[in-house]
């Protein structure tokens, strides 16, 4: 985000060659089309409706210029022509209502974008709240990486991550909650709330999850109440220990990334369950799952807006290999580099938050 103090430029606005190259090059067009025309039909007055056009793509500045552009224009024009005074005071005078008109709708689409602005970025820093800054330390896990709610889409996701220890070992949360906008926020809160209390309470990783269900079915049912429809929670859930094998409970999550002596490779863990909020629809119980995460060893973690992307010809993001050929690269800046490569792939701003976490040990197991 921009610093507080920085006023950020919001809007479309049209480059100064382009513009300057719009008006002369229409304007040029139709005097030409005038003067070699025979046709009944006169197009100069057809300039009215450029500075509308300037409205809509630039900025109140270049939309006031084109408009005394257009007036002075065809003003000179009629003049030159050898038009009656009366017929050029009223070209000009519906050329300058017209101008009048294309200024006032350009500020108010200026004025509406950054309002629309401004409530992304509170959106975005209430999000940036919700979680801890990286990296994050408890026990002998290390975990940082990186963390982007994205600000320019309709509206902020729900990604969230959390790491907290307790008793019975270091307990790591990442999750995304369906949909977008402050609503889902809020679920989010309340998975979050649910995952701090129940990972230092619970004996058991299905204990923990448990919990974040609850918490998502009761959120729902007060969402309905007040007409919001329903939201899924997609979450991955692990408990990490002084051991190599990590416990694991996926909620419909993308598995964890295992990075270790030049190779990388997806942690088996069976069939995902259904989402939270879907417990009472699901066949059976929540299984867990164990893998290995021997020491030495780095784990990366990544929600959807990293396995999601595509680039201009439709094509999803190859994590997996992209990781093979980043095996032997030293881990500390892991994150930072698939999320450069994320954007150098798509070639355009993300359309959804990215959050990518990788897991370290600082010390040897035991």
């Amino acid at each position: 985000m921009a610093n507080g103090g920085e006023r950020r430029r919001v809007g479309p606005s049209l480059p100064m060659p382009v513009f300057v190259a719009v008006l002369v090059c229409v304007t040029v067009a139709l005097i030409t089309l005038d003067s070699l025309t025979s046709t009944a039909v006169r197009l100069l007055p057809l300039l009215v409706f450029l500075p509308s056009i300037v409205s809509g793509l630039g900025n109140v500045r270049q939309t006031a210029f084109a408009s005394v552009w257009v007036v002075l224009v065809m003003g000179g024009t009629l003049a030159y022509l050898g038009a009656d005074l009366d017929d050029n005071l009223l070209a000009a005078g519906f050329a300058a209502l017209f101008g009048v008109a294309a200024v006032i709708s350009c500020r108010y689409r200026v004025h509406r974008e950054e309002e629309v602005y401004r409530l992304r970025s509170a959106a975005a820093a209430l999000q940036r709240q919700i979680v801890r800054p990286l990296p994050l330390r408890s026990g002998d896990v290390l975990v940082d990486g990186l963390y982007q709610p994205v600000e320019e889409d309709a509206m902020v996701g729900g990604d969230m991550y959390e790491v907290a220890a307790s008793p019975h070992g270091t307990r790591l949360l990442i999750a995304d909650v369906q949909g977008k906008g402050l609503p889902a926020i809020g679920t989010a809160l309340a998975v979050l709330g649910a995952f701090r209390e129940a990972a230092y309470r619970e004996a058991t990783l299905i204990g923990v999850v448990e919990a974040m269900e609850s918490a998502v079915t009761r959120h729902n049912l007060g969402a309905g109440r007040g007409g919001e429809p329903e939201r899924l929670v997609t979450a991955l859930v692990l408990d990490i220990r002084r051991g190599p094998v990590v416990e694991a409970v996926n909620c419909g999550h993308i598995a964890p990334y295992i990075i270790h002596d030049g190779r990388a490779y997806q942690a088996a863990l069976g069939e995902p369950a259904v989402p939270l909020g879907l417990a009472g629809l699901a066949p059976g119980p929540r299984a867990v799952a164990w893998f290995a995460f021997p020491t030495g060893a780095t784990m990366l973690l990544c929600t959807d807006g990293v396995t999601e992307a595509r680039d201009s010809a439709g094509s999803f993001y190859p994590l997996a290999a992209r990781l093979r050929t980043w095996a032997r690269h030293p881990p500390r800046r892991l994150a930072e580099t698939v999320g450069a490569d994320v954007r150098s792939f798509t070639g355009a701003p993300p359309r959804d938050d990215v959050a990518i976490l990788t897991l370290t040990r600082t010390r040897a197991s035991s």
